[in-house]
């Protein structure tokens, strides 16, 4: 029975409208198809059962489609005219392809496709005459328009004597035959909930790494969600694949009938072999979550490298300001006792893993809440960067001496051997992990998206490695006596590097109120301003009232705190209310597109080579690699000379179509490059490149694209 959906109601008011190509005999053709009327004899005998089909030949980038069609299109038909007595059967269907254009997932044929049906002759045709086969044919066929066509068609056969030779008829039909689905050789069960279809194949004897991919296409429009990943897992002799069920979720005793596919990798290259599915499932509460494929990484290796990725992380210029803090506290912990400067490393470390622990308890949240999100997801908050904007602006000006305010504050003060001066170290080591979150170091990446998939112990520990081995550095320092004897004596020089470092933290205040024009518009970068002098007022009147009477003090610091108030209040409501930019997403420039879903599935369905890069103004990692490397001469000719379409993505804002991608490439932030080589197949396996960039890496992972186009 014929479903109508949104998508093919237009087709079949267009079908009313639509041309008919003219056939005089077994073969009509129209722009786009040419179809002929097949048989598996040249002649019949009385009673014989045949095979005839008809053939489509259908010109490159075109589509017709299979009896569920997917999202959208209408399946082909046939409607037989045959002798009286005569019995034709229903058509078999080869296995089909996945169509995707942007967020609509069809299911079709490409290129050719011979669709077969049985017909029985009648035990009293006269020998001697003749069996006409009469075929009316109704097709959709599809590009970026979709046009509907039909032909008629005529096959005559001889009726000859038994015992004469029928002869070999249309080899096409053997090639048919081979492109049919098997009966599964395999029993196969099924569970499902509101929620979930699971599929187990057991007793399937499959090399793991032989095979490339598992996909079931539903035989009716509804029963599965065609666009949604089908995740899949071999254990053993087991294959359990997991579907979302659609629009028309399976009844409780309906069965779930397709085609299941198992593409596997020979000595010829991949080959795809379809096997029926005809299965009464079975209902069950809940169905756990499988993944697409086993992870890259297991607990202990994640770990390593969330370490190493710390480690490096020092190195990174986002953790340049609060690194620039360390260094003189360090000159000045390396005179002290050794039991002081051990107890401010351990200080140091604790306010680090402290804040690495709170971000990953925030990010379990979010994700019990079903909630995307990713590493860095803080600076997507305007808010969040205009505190932080404030907070490197603040220390700033502690450091160029227009206030201050004792050693507890981010661990810079003259009597580091009390108490308060570990308070001090703990919030240094707090804002080394805030603003170490934007940026991404070698190893980072894959730790990272790893630990947003695990549970929450394991990801709590993945959390607390990386944090780990941001502390190291320091902490090694702290402990170490003959390293702290190699650095500089105490002088009149500390003063002035002291100031010297107040402008990297200008710099950063600077860098993140440009991510905030981004994010909420030229009129948020007024309030953050305004704030900024009310906060140099606020602390100025502070340091200029601390040494004078103690009614002048009260004054001045109560004045300062109420104008430091007025910033932090007016600043939340005039960013709340200012109006969001139009600019923040990443514009078509004439060397790069603005990322989308829709437009990346359609360059690789046309096969053409794409450059992805997913950034985001708050990542200073992504600035750089942008750059130099991907705005060289020679990275953006070897685009151009390949063909390359280059995509930017932009994750300053929250973005849940990025984060999806990034989650499929096992990542929790940007940034991310991938190169999608020039294919036949969308499907071809995509590049993932480093996340630190040089001209060299990009010009050699598009060399194939630019070969391939060169030999054109």
């Amino acid at each position: 029975m014929l479903e109508f959906r949104p998508l093919t109601i237009a087709f079949v008011l267009v079908a009313m409208l639509c041309g008919k190509a003219q056939a005089t005999s077994f073969e009509a053709a129209t722009d786009q198809v040419k179809a002929q009327l097949i048989a598996s004899v040249d002649a019949v005998h009385p009673g014989d059962e045949i095979l005839v089909g008809v053939h489509q030949r259908i010109i490159p980038h075109w589509h017709t489609y299979w009896i569920n069609p997917g999202d959208s299109g209408l399946p082909t038909t046939i409607d037989y005219a045959l002798p009286g007595g005569s019995t034709v059967g229903d058509i078999q269907w080869p296995t089909p392809i996945r169509i995707i254009l942007g967020p609509v997932t069809n299911y079709g044929y490409e290129n050719e496709v011979t669709l077969i049906s049985s017909i029985k002759v009648p035990l009293d045709s006269i020998i001697g005459g003749q069996f006409p086969v009469n075929a009316k044919v109704k097709w959709l066929v599809c590009e970026e328009i979709c046009i509907p066509q039909k032909v008629d068609l005529t096959l005559v056969l001889p009726i000859v004597s038994p015992g004469t030779p029928t002869g070999n008829g249309n080899p096409l039909i053997k090639t048919a035959l081979a492109g049919l689905p098997v009966p599964s050789p395999w029993p196969v069960s099924l569970t499902h909930s509101e929620k979930a279809l699971s599929l187990q194949i057991t007793d399937a004897k499959f090399q793991s790494n032989a095979i490339k991919n598992i996909w079931f296409y539903p035989a009716k429009w509804g029963n599965v969600v065609h666009s949604a990943d089908q995740s899949w897992e071999l254990a053993g002799d087991t294959i359990e694949l997991q579907l979302k069920p659609g629009d028309a979720p399976l009844s409780q005793d309906e069965k779930l009938t397709g085609v299941l596919t198992v593409t596997q990798e020979t000595g010829n290259g991949a080959v795809t072999q379809g096997y029926h599915v005809n299965v009464a499932g079975t209902a069950v509460a809940n169905i756990a979550t499988i993944t697409a494929k086993k992870p890259d990484l297991v607990l202990a290796s994640a770990l390593l490298l969330a370490f190493l990725g710390g480690v490096i992380l020092n190195l990174m210029p986002c953790v340049f300001p609060v690194l620039s803090i360390k260094a003189l506290a360090l000159i000045k912990h390396a005179h002290q006792a050794p039991r002081q400067n051990r107890l401010h490393g351990l200080a140091y470390t604790l306010g680090i893993l402290v804040s690495f622990a709170l971000l990953g308890g925030v990010l379990i949240a979010l994700k019990a809440g079903g909630a995307e999100i990713g590493w860095g997801f803080q600076f997507q908050s305007p808010l969040f960067v205009l505190a932080v904007a404030y907070l490197m602006f603040t220390v700033g000006l502690s450091l160029s001496g227009v206030f201050s305010i004792g050693g507890s504050v981010m661990g810079i003060g003259s009597s580091l051997a009390e108490r308060t001066g570990y308070s001090g170290s703990f919030f240094t080591g707090v804002l080394a992990t805030i603003v170490a979150t934007p940026c991404t170091a070698p190893f980072m990446g894959a730790a990272l998206g790893f630990a947003l998939t695990q549970q929450p112990v394991a990801l709590l520990s993945i959390f607390l490695s990386l944090g780990l081995g941001l502390a190291l550095p320091y902490l090694l320092l702290s402990h170490w006596p003959s390293l702290q004897r190699r650095l500089p004596k105490p002088g009149v020089w500390m003063d002035r590097l002291k100031q010297g470092l107040a402008f990297p933290m200008y710099a950063a205040a600077v860098w993140l109120v440009w991510v905030l024009a981004q994010q909420a518009g030229v009129n948020a970068v007024a309030v953050a301003l305004g704030g900024m002098v009310i906060i140099a007022f606020a602390a100025w009147l502070y340091e200029s009232t601390k040494t004078a009477g103690r009614s002048a003090q009260l004054s001045g610091a109560g004045v300062a705190g109420f104008s430091l108030w007025f910033a932090l209040v007016g600043s939340y409501f005039g960013i709340e209310s200012a109006p969001a930019s139009t600019s923040v997403n990443i514009k078509s420039s004439s060397n790069s597109e603005a990322y989308s879903a829709e437009r990346l599935n359609e360059l690789r369905s046309e096969g053409k080579p794409v450059f992805l890069n997913l950034t985001a103004a708050w990542c200073i990692s992504c600035l750089v690699n942008e750059k130099v490397a991907l705005s060289q001469d020679s990275v953006l000719d070897a685009f151009k000379q390949g063909g390359v379409t280059y995509l930017k993505g932009d994750w300053t804002n929250r973005d849940s179509e990025i984060t999806k991608i990034l989650a499929e490439f096992g990542r929790s932030g940007v940034p991310l490059y991938v190169f999608y080589p020039a294919s036949a197949s969308h499907l071809k396996k995509p590049i993932v490149l480093p996340q630190i960039l040089t001209p060299e890496m990009v010009t050699k992972a598009v060399a194939p694209s630019l070969l391939a186009e060169t030999a054109l």
